[in-house]
C-alpha cells in the first residue's frame, strides 16, 4: 500500500484521497493537495515554467502526458511497487511534482521533505532509498555533511537536475555506489525526456527514454516529439550534437554570444575554466555573460556572486583564464554582484542579474 511519510506521520493513499490529514505547513499542505487532486481522477493540471530564460508562464499539462512520463522512468530502473522514495524538491515546479506522481503511479512510499540545502540530514544514517531526485547544490552539501553522506551512499538510484553539474562536483559524486544520472527536460516535456550516466566517465550523453524522438533544425537546436508532449514537436532553446547513442547537450540558444563575429556557447566556457575557479573563487557561483560593447558588439565577462573588494589580483585571474580558453572564448572582465537573482526552481535567473549592470 503507498503511503508519504512527513516528518513522523504517515499518510496511506487511502486516507489523501478522502482528504484526511491535518494541518500542514504550506509547502506540506500544498503537496498533499496535489495528490488529492490526482488520487481523485483529476484529468488537466496547471504548471509553471521555471523563468530561467524567459517570463515565468503557466501552462496546461494533461493526466496521460504526465502518466507517460512516469512510466517511462519507472521502466527505465525498472521500479517496483513500494519502493522507498524522496521528494526534496519545490512541488510547485515539475520535477518535485512529477516527483509525487511517480510515487502515487507507482505506488510507493514516498518520504517528502521541504526543500532545503541538506534535505538529508532529518533522516538515520542507516535509511535507505531506491529513488532520489536532487539539484546539484543539495548533492554538494551532502557530500560534505558526514551523516548525510551516509544515507547519500544508500541510494539506490539519484536523478540531478534543474542545472549542469560542475566538473569537480562530477569527480566527487562518482564515489557513490548508486546508479548516478544527469536528467534533461523541461516542464513542456513534463520533467526529463533523457538522462546520462555520470558515472560513465568522458562527456555527458543523453540518452532518451522510451517513446522518446529526436532530431535537430538547421539552428542546432533539439526538437522532441514524445508521449509527455502530446506527441507534438517540440522545438527547444537548447543547442546540441546528436550522435547514434543520444546527444550532447552544448547550452541555451538565446545565451549564446556574438563577440566580434565569433560565436561563443556560454556554458561550454563555464564547464572548462570550472577547475580554476574553484581553486580561486571556492564555493562562489558564476556564470560568462556578455556586455554591449561598441567595438566588439559584446564583450565577455565573467559575472562572479560576491562583493569585488573581497578578492585581489583580478588581472592574474584574467590572465589565467586567458591561458586556458581558445582565441576569443575568454572573459575581458570580472564583474561582481553581491547576489544573484534566481528562479522559482532556484536556477540562477542570468537576465535578471545582469540588469542594470555596468563594468
Amino acid at each position: 500500500m503507498g503511503k508519504i511519510f512527513i516528518d513522523k506521520q504517515e499518510f496511506t493513499f487511502e486516507q489523501i484521497t478522502a482528504g484526511q490529514w491535518p494541518a500542514q505547513k504550506p509547502y506540506m499542505e500544498n503537496s498533499l493537495a496535489f495528490c488529492n487532486e490526482w488520487l481523485n481522477g483529476k484529468k488537466s493540471f496547471e504548471l509553471k515554467t521555471s523563468g530561467s530564460t524567459g517570463t515565468p508562464k503557466s501552462i496546461a499539462v494533461s493526466r496521460s502526458q504526465m502518466t507517460s512520463s512516469a512510466k517511462a522512468t519507472g521502466d527505465f530502473f525498472k521500479i517496483q511497487p513500494l519502493a522507498v522514495m524522496l521528494c526534496c524538491l519545490n512541488t510547485e515546479m515539475i520535477a518535485g511534482k512529477m516527483m509525487l506522481v511517480r510515487a502515487m503511479e507507482w505506488d510507493s512510499q514516498l518520504h517528502l521533505v521541504e526543500p532545503s540545502s541538506n534535505p538529508l540530514m532529518g533522516f538515520p544514517k542507516e535509511r535507505s532509498f531506491d529513488f532520489a531526485t536532487m539539484v546539484p547544490i543539495q548533492l554538494e552539501t551532502c557530500l560534505q555533511d558526514e551523516h548525510s553522506l551516509s544515507v547519500l551512499q544508500q541510494i539506490k538510484n539519484l536523478l540531478l537536475g534543474g542545472a549542469p553539474l560542475s566538473e569537480k562536483l562530477r569527480q566527487k559524486a562518482v564515489a557513490l555506489p548508486g546508479n548516478l544520472y544527469q536528467t534533461y527536460g523541461m516542464t513542456e516535456t513534463v520533467s526529463h525526456i533523457a538522462l546520462a550516466d555520470i558515472k560513465s566517465g568522458g562527456p555527458l550523453i543523453y540518452k532518451t527514454l522510451p517513446g522518446v524522438h529526436i532530431r535537430q533544425n538547421s539552428n542546432q537546436q533539439l526538437e522532441i516529439q514524445a508521449p509527455m508532449s502530446n506527441n507534438t514537436w517540440i522545438v527547444t532553446n537548447d543547442t546540441v550534437e546528436i550522435m547514434p547513442e543520444g546527444f550532447m547537450w552544448k547550452g541555451r540558444a538565446d545565451f549564446v554570444l556574438n563577440t566580434g563575429g565569433i560565436k561563443v556557447q556560454p556554458e561550454e566556457v563555464e564547464v572548462r575554466i570550472s577547475e580554476l575557479m574553484h581553486q580561486r573563487f571556492p564555493n562562489q557561483r558564476y556564470f560568462i555573460a556578455g556586455l554591449p560593447d561598441e567595438k566588439l558588439g559584446e564583450k565577455i565577462v565573467l559575472v562572479i556572486e560576491g562583493t569585488k573588494e573581497a578578492y585581489e589580483d583580478q588581472e592574474r585571474t584574467l590572465r589565467l583564464l586567458k591561458d586556458s580558453l581558445p582565441p576569443f572564448h575568454h572573459p575581458k572582465n570580472l564583474l561582481f554582484v553581491p547576489q544573484f537573482a534566481e528562479t522559482a526552481s532556484n536556477k540562477i535567473n542570468r537576465k535578471e542579474t545582469l540588469k542594470n549592470q555596468k563594468l
